[in-house]
């Protein structure tokens, strides 16, 4: 890691801040083949390239069996199981709370509300790369389910038997054992085998991320999502604590952001030696802290929230009196004792969360990714008598004359 003062490193940090959620020019053409052949030739084509990266074999089936998947929850130790379910009571309740209402109100003759109605299908990718992640079976399904999307549709490359065991325990009733590219046009298009989805959610390589751009305009998605981001802003903390969290996140993949911000040079020195140490038999870490690893020393507290809120980073954490000055982030979490791998698993908040600066414009997936809202509108006499004249003058002036018409029609008939 390298320790920079905050005042000295202006260029570096409008570098980071401009970093982009994924490079995907390097890999678009290849993706944009493999989304146009998978569209055009359906289950064939899937099949092929399933083969061909996700170790498909033979005549195995594209989807996984129901009895497959309850195999695997039997095969799963006790301690895994219940680990399971309490992460998933969790995020389950996280996403109760997070649900939003129906509601109406009359005022002046007018009533007016929202109606919240569920997607009909949502798809969710879970990665099963370097590291299987039944956890975020839990964090794109859970949601799913609390906000009733009737069909929930679960993909995974080589999904591991902790994976098909999480897809029992929540009751998935279609998953397949695809990934990538393929996987995600598959979704987005539909094949012999596979109903088109409403929409994507769920995080994955730079070829997911890139298939879910290129089908964006086709299907819905949920964000486009870059490499792990870790910032931690402390003047006193624990060293070890926040080397911990650094290190953490950094081993999800070599390309992570992993920064602190203080004013204590002597926690400076404190948390690169300790990352350091704690990474040496973690080589993504070891990776990642060497390539994209900061500490800047600021010189006030007022130098490190505006870095903070102009980095806008997926994980950040802060000391309790600083939450009220966080303006942009994925997830905060507050103080010594909230790991970010809390959030990783069992807090409630889901970990699909935006990168590559995408928090200065929206927050982590929610339920509120599964619902649309719908407005309600019911004009009564009283109303029509209210809003007519406003509307007329809007009307003229814009020069929509049959507009006008449409309301003058009705007072004359009132």
């Amino acid at each position: 890691m390298r320790v920079l003062r905050l005042e000295r490193s202006a260029k570096l940090i409008a570098e980071i801040a401009n970093r982009g959620a994924a490079d995907t020019a390097r890999v678009e053409p290849a993706v944009r083949k493999i989304v146009g052949d998978v569209r055009r030739g359906g289950d064939k084509a899937l099949r092929n390239y399933a083969a061909k990266f996700d170790g498909l074999a033979g005549k195995q089936e594209l989807r996984v069996s129901a009895d497959e998947m309850q195999a695997a929850w039997e095969a799963c130790d006790g301690s895994f199981r219940l680990a399971l379910k309490a992460a998933a009571k969790n995020i389950r309740q996280f996403c109760e709370w997070q649900m939003p209402k129906s509601w109406s109100r009359t005022v002046g003759g007018v009533k007016l509300g929202q109606l919240v109605r569920p997607l009909d299908s949502v798809g969710c990718y879970v990665p099963g790369g370097r590291y299987p992640l039944p956890s975020t079976m839990l964090m794109t399904a859970i949601p799913a389910q609390v906000a009733g999307v009737p069909r929930v549709v679960v993909v995974s490359p080589k999904p591991a038997r902790e994976t098909l065991a999480a897809a029992h325990f929540l009751g998935i009733t279609e998953m397949y054992r695809i990934g990538g590219a393929q996987a995600v046009a598959a979704l987005a298009y539909g094949t012999e085998t596979i109903e088109g989805m409403a929409k994507i959610v769920g995080p994955g390589n730079i070829f997911v991320t890139t298939a879910k751009k290129l089908v964006a305009f086709d299907c819905g998605i949920d964000m486009l999502a870059g490499p792990t981001e870790a910032l931690i802003v402390s003047d006193s903390g624990d060293a070890r604590f926040i080397a911990a969290d650094l290190v953490a996140q950094a081993e999800h993949d070599p390309g992570t952001l992993a920064i602190l911000l203080t004013t204590s040079a002597k926690l400076a020195t404190a948390v690169k030696k300790e990352a350091e140490s704690q990474a040496k038999e973690n080589a993504i870490a070891r990776q990642a802290l060497a390539k994209r690893g900061y500490i800047f020393v600021a010189r006030d507290l007022g130098e490190m929230l505006v870095a903070a809120n102009l980095l806008a980073v997926e994980h950040i954490t802060v000391d309790e009196d600083m939450v009220d000055e966080i303006e942009s982030a994925g997830s905060i979490f507050v103080g010594d004792w909230s790991a970010q791998s809390f959030g990783d698993y069992t807090s409630g908040p889901n970990h699909v969360l935006p990168t590559g600066g995408l928090a200065r414009i929206r927050g982590g997936l929610s339920v509120m990714d599964y619902v649309k809202l719908i407005t309600v509108q019911q004009v009564s006499r009283e109303g029509l008598k209210n809003l007519a004249p406003a509307t007329l003058r809007m009307a003229e002036a814009e020069g929509l004359v049959a507009h006008g018409k449409s309301v003058s029609v009705r007072c004359a008939n009132a």
